[in-house]
């Protein structure tokens, strides 16, 4: 499916440069068959492309002139996915995530452009780094639409150190914090606001009774959320000495940690955090001398990791 998709891309790009392409010629660029260049050419028509052809020795393929472009040839999921990563991306970086983003949006076919817009609505910005789990498109735009039209939901979610169990909430807003997404909802079971991991959320179904939005606690979806998460106490505590200036580190770390000045060209950074890999991803971008105050947990993190690079750089 990979390869077929790949090669409907290369044939759209040939004939989108509005040329003949007589099709011995057409089907030698693409490496296929006359055959399979016809059933290509028979899925642009049905995806929207009008494709004029003529039959003979001299038959071939033209793009009609002045054809409107139709939508992306990607599944929803492909496509979907895409547009939450562009708008990700938009949040810290420049202009051309911007343009990115809308030219992909402009090319969504209307119920895609539903999610989408789905997702922007009911989104609070926060501060999403790189590196977090993966996420299902699909399940990520469920929630939106939830969220946007005041449906109920219900999911099956596994925290961290307890079982599945299955939830019935009244979502809110998502708020991507840290390197993860996480869904803000009144839970009907509990009688309370719950914060959820959108990465620990699985089968989201909206169930179709609506319900009145409540008024999220201050007002601020991602304010709540960074006040309960700091009330949460974390698996590892870091304290890790750097030969740096303290400004570096926090200008790197942000307000996922602190640094204490120790001297000139050297600070303590610390850390509260479930994960080991985001304090050892801070240590190699940094690249300056460290030592490792606690917990005894990193130092064997970071000796690993420097035997998986050291192998992978043999």
């Amino acid at each position: 499916m990979a390869n077929t998709s790949a090669r409907m891309l290369r044939l759209l790009s040939l004939l989108q440069t509005h040329r003949y392409w007589p099709g011995a010629e057409l089907a030698d660029r693409l490496e296929v068959s006359p055959r399979t260049l016809r059933r290509d050419v028979d899925r642009l028509r049905e995806l929207g492309y009008p494709v004029d052809a003529s039959r003979g020795v001299a038959g071939g393929y033209q793009l009609q002139a002045g054809a409107a472009v139709p939508p992306l040839l990607l599944d929803d999921e492909e496509a979907v996915a895409i547009a939450v990563g562009l708008r990700t991306a938009v949040a810290g970086f420049d202009e051309t995530s911007v343009r990115a983003l809308a030219k992909v949006i402009q090319l969504l076919p209307p119920r895609l452009r539903r999610r989408i817009d789905a997702l922007r609505a009911v989104t609070t910005p926060g501060v999403l780094g790189g590196g977090g789990p993966a996420l299902d498109a699909g399940a990520l735009t469920t929630i939106a639409m939830a969220c946007r039209g005041e449906e109920r939901l219900r999911f099956d979610y596994t925290p961290r150190d307890g079982e599945t169990s299955a939830r019935h909430v009244e979502p809110h807003r998502l708020v991507p914090l840290g390197r993860r997404w996480y869904l803000m909802a009144w839970d009907l079971d509990r009688g309370d606001w719950r914060s959820f991991r959108v990465d620990r959320l699985a089968a989201p179904t909206l169930t179709g009774a609506r319900f009145r939005p409540r008024d999220i606690p201050g007002g601020d979806a991602a304010a709540w959320l960074r006040s309960r998460m700091s009330r949460i106490p974390s698996r590892y505590d870091v304290a890790v000495v750097l030969s740096t200036d303290a400004a570096h580190v926090r200008s790197l770390i942000g307000h996922y940690g602190t640094v204490d000045d120790l001297a000139p060209g050297s600070c303590r950074m610390h850390m509260n955090t479930d994960d080991l890999g985001w304090p050892v991803m801070v240590l190699g971008v940094l690249g300056v001398p460290f030592t490792i105050e606690s917990p005894p947990e990193l130092r064997d993190r970071v000796r690993e990791t420097a035997k998986t690079l050291l192998r992978g750089a043999a």
